[in-house]
């Protein structure tokens, strides 16, 4: 029986390599020709931020939080813009369902979702800090600067950042001002699917052992369905910095084990590599530490209230 459990989560992972393949050819395409125009409008956004970072944050990519937080680092945006851009962004969760095209319907609530939650955060975020006087971000000095002076940054500063801290979670550049090459193109993402398609068959692979014991319909039960403390925990999980706990949230709930607020929690609470960076070039450790209580508090309280009211 052991054997039936693994073969039926190796074919049905394995279904998922062609629609995985194109769509992170399409997301490498996306970060290496249209990065460093991303970044750039955002930092130079002023009070427009949080809501750009919200809408940037939501493309199905794996390094605008890494670039993000590069621009937080240098206080070229505030800490607003910064997590309404880890509270918009998903990491695998949107080519995961893609890959699956009975659940496609899911997408637009779930980044409807998290970019409104971003984007209230976001602003509420900087109104607070802004009256206690307390935030210390020179986004409105970024954005002043004049369009010369811009296109000079964008082909230093900023480059520098990419090359510095611009990776993705496979190593490959997210924003290359060059023509992508092959390598670029087509190997990084052929590396990408394998890295998910492992973690996509891990979390299958358990998720049918689990229910191979219990039942299907004990699923929920299982993962702390009913419970108010699901929410707080899937969102523990999306803290953990790594693609594979977006692909584990993300498997769970198409399977029906956490509620649609969990899921929102969970993801709204990841932000790839984001949180590494920020714990790497932050100078103020203890800032970083409020940021990461501030992203997890956010995402918990917005996911307990859609667990409690909607499911």
């Amino acid at each position: 029986m052991m054997i039936d459990i693994f073969m039926d989560a190796l074919i049905d992972s394995g279904k998922m390599i062609p629609f995985l393949i194109l769509v992170y050819i399409g997301i490498s395409i996306t970060e290496t020709r249209y990065g460093n125009q991303i970044a750039a409008k955002v930092k130079t956004a002023g009070k427009a931020g949080p809501a750009l970072g919200a809408a940037f944050g939501i493309i199905p990519q794996c390094g605008f939080s890494v670039i993000s937080t590069a621009l937080y680092t240098k206080r070229c945006i505030t800490v607003g813009t910064l997590l309404a851009v880890y509270l918009s962004t998903s990491d695998e969760a949107v080519p995961i369902i893609l890959a699956h095209p009975d659940k496609v319907g899911l997408i637009l609530p779930l980044l409807g979702v998290k970019a409104i939650i971003a984007i209230v955060s976001g602003y509420a975020l900087d109104f607070a800090l802004n009256k206690t006087g307390q935030s210390a971000v020179k986004s409105e000095v970024c954005a002043a600067s004049e369009k010369t002076e811009i296109q000079e940054e964008q082909n230093s500063e900023l480059l520098i950042d990419v090359d510095t801290l611009g990776k993705g979670c496979c190593g490959h550049d997210c924003c290359n001002p060059k023509q992508p090459d092959l390598k670029q193109i087509l190997i990084h993402p052929l590396i990408h699917t394998v890295k998910v398609f492992v973690y996509i068959f891990s979390a299958t692979l358990i998720i049918n052992m689990i229910i191979f014991k219990v039942g299907e319909d004990n699923l929920q039960n299982v993962f702390l369905g009913q419970s108010i403390i699901q929410p707080f925990i899937v969102a523990l999980i999306g803290l953990i910095p790594n693609c594979a706990s977006s692909v584990a949230v993300t498997e769970v709930f198409l399977r029906g084990g956490l509620s649609f607020g969990s899921t929102v929690a969970g993801l709204s609470a990841g932000s790839g590599l984001g949180l590494l960076i920020l714990f790497k070039e932050n100078p103020d450790t203890k800032q970083t530490i409020k940021i990461i209580g501030l992203l997890f508090s956010i995402s918990v309280t917005f996911g307990m209230i859609i667990h409690l009211f909607y499911g």
